[in-house]
């Protein structure tokens, strides 16, 4: 959410005001997410598919392949173990999260949490974006010009911020029933069990369709956008991507700054096989999951 400030002896030495033919032959690579971000992401994505994957069959328990699932790793109760397992990890990395925003922004002030160009709340250029975007679909427009973050990109933030508030609610009132039935209506805990199973549906099918196509399949990043698990990424991908946030930098005399070295070798087979993996399980978890649905 917030905007990515690199360490101050970051900075790389020489002119800031080369040109820009001598910077992309030197293979320059400029840093978007800090390490810790890639690895809040990280286990993100793992403890989200392990969500899914124990979720599914919970929810889908009459299926075939769910009923094979449970034989194979210890029965219903062994995969609500994982369940439950997954989703304290996931509640602690969030709440992490949540502390790490508003420890930035309101004890250090820091600018561009909460507003701004560096921010992940939307504003005005992200409506327009957003139409100017259909526009350039159809050929009617030219294609936008994006900063740090794009509208599309907000969005998957925000659906993730709310789906964690209120299937990981539901999901600890449905875990301590007795606790939350001092306060909570009949009717209430029952509504909980609907809540949780719906959006998290709705969850695996936005994640499993929706975010892998804004974030891989696009043209300009298929078959892997690979800078979440890097955090780097070129120059030129950089400023073909975020024309806008490049332009602003350079004008501010901050584009230095963010210099980063290229990934190593290792890093980025090690990436791609991480990617395509998780790729690969939500693609076969949304097919199970559309192929249950429909049959219940």
């Amino acid at each position: 959410m917030p905007d990515l400030e690199p360490a101050a002896d970051g900075s790389p030495n020489g002119s800031p005001n080369g040109s820009r033919e001598q910077s992309r032959a030197g293979g320059r690579y400029f840093m978007r997410f800090t390490r810790a971000q890639r690895y809040l992401h990280a286990v993100l994505f793992t403890t989200f598919l392990g969500l899914a994957g124990t979720g599914l069959p919970l929810r889908f328990s009459q299926s075939y392949w769910a009923r094979r699932f449970a034989s194979g790793v210890g029965g219903f109760g062994a995969i609500l173990f994982f369940h439950k397992f997954c989703a304290v990890v996931l509640t602690l990395a969030f709440l992490y999260h949540v502390k790490d925003i508003f420890t930035r922004g309101l004890i250090h002030r820091e600018k561009g949490i909460f507003w701004g160009s560096t921010s992940m709340m939307g504003n005005w250029k992200d409506v327009k974006d957003l139409f100017g975007h259909l526009r350039w679909f159809v050929g009617l427009g030219p294609k936008p010009q994006f900063e740090r973050y794009a509208y599309w990109e907000k969005f998957d933030y925000w659906a993730v911020f709310w789906g964690m508030i209120v299937i990981g609610f539901s999901g600890y009132a449905m875990w301590f029933a007795p606790f939350f039935a001092r306060f909570l209506p009949g009717w209430a805990l029952n509504a909980v069990l609907v809540i949780h199973s719906e959006e998290g549906l709705l969850a695996i099918l936005f994640i499993f369709s929706i975010h892998f196509v804004n974030t891989h399949l696009r043209p300009d990043s298929f078959p892997m956008d690979m800078v979440i698990f890097t955090g780097v990424e070129s120059e030129e991908e950089f400023e073909t991507k975020r024309p806008e946030e490049y332009a602003r930098l350079a004008g501010q005399g901050k584009l230095e700054a963010r210099i980063s070295e290229k990934p190593a070798i290792w890093l980025v087979n090690f990436s791609r096989v991480a990617g395509f993996t998780a790729i690969l399980i939500g693609l076969v978890l949304l097919v199970l999951t559309l192929s249950a649905y429909f049959r219940e």
